[in-house]
């Protein structure tokens, strides 16, 4: 597979990778990173489709296990061997995937995609779906609308805990770049085809699955219950924000990660036991 895949790189520690949702770029993670990068190597990624990376190649249709196919050639162009990884939404799937095919150290999941009904999906579709069916001619107005306080609350309440924390030009940026994305369409059918199942095939990997209580794209109160159903074994944290946490509790996502990177392996646990 031949990919193109645009990052942001910097600090210096164990590789730590950092994934986006569905319609974002690698720099929502941007308050986080500055918490990070004086104990990581950060390499914070724009997913094929969006942001500054090309889709996937012609004739893959952009599934969640075509994401991980591609981060897993990603890896091995950057010559990393079992990275730390962190995901929100879609990026949380990826991580949890990427775990499952034991190509990372350890993941720590946001709000991962994967934990719905059909119905409670077809809830997520339909209302990412009317940001990337925004017609062109109303773009300038929800730009200028994004830019005010109690415009980024009405645009970005269901994802964002505090939408008035996130800066005028974020939004915008935000905004723009999900517009520009020639793979979101693609992208949000493609759920569909996707589920969270066999959780035992994680247990070698460490995970943390973290859940905003704000959360009102895939809500906290019925899909984190079904994350620590499916995975007891796991962390599992409840944060004060939404589903894009990034600006909503900058110091509890930055500290999330650090703990789940912290946390042995299970081969490790295993040797620790026999010493």
């Amino acid at each position: 597979m031949s990919i193109s895949i645009n990052y942001h790189r910097e600090g210096e520690g164990e590789p730590l990778l950092l994934f986006h949702g569905i319609g974002h770029h690698w720099q929502g993670w941007r308050p986080v990173i500055k918490r990070l990068s004086t104990d990581f190597d950060v390499i914070a990624c724009d997913s094929p489709g969006f942001g500054s990376s090309a889709p996937l190649p012609a004739g893959i249709e952009p599934t969640i296990p075509a994401y991980v196919d591609a981060f897993e050639w990603f890896l091995a162009e950057l010559g990393l061997e079992r990275p730390h990884v962190a995901g929100n939404s879609m990026g949380g799937a990826i991580a949890l995937e990427l775990a499952r095919r034991r190509a990372i150290r350890s993941a720590c999941a946001f709000s991962p995609a994967g934990f719905w009904t059909p119905r409670e999906r077809r809830f997520a579709q339909i209302s990412l779906r009317a940001l990337a069916d925004m017609p062109a001619a109303a773009r300038p107005s929800v730009e200028a609308l994004a830019r005010t306080r109690p415009g980024r609350v009405a645009l970005f309440s269901q994802t964002f805990g505090y939408p008035t924390r996130l800066p005028a030009e974020e939004a915008v940026a935000t905004l723009r770049d999900a517009w520009a994305s020639p793979s979101f369409k693609a992208t949000l059918a493609a759920f569909e085809q996707y589920d969270f199942a066999n959780p035992e095939q994680l247990r070698s990997t460490p995970v943390t699955i973290a859940w905003g209580m704000r959360d009102r794209l895939l809500p906290y109160r019925l899909q984190a219950p079904r994350a620590r159903e499916l995975l007891p074994w796991a962390t599992h944290l409840t944060i004060g924000a939404g589903h894009v946490p990034f600006y909503d509790d900058p110091a509890a996502v930055a500290e999330a990660i650090r703990a789940s990177a912290r946390q042995p392996s299970a081969a490790a646990s295993a040797r620790v036991g026999r010493s």
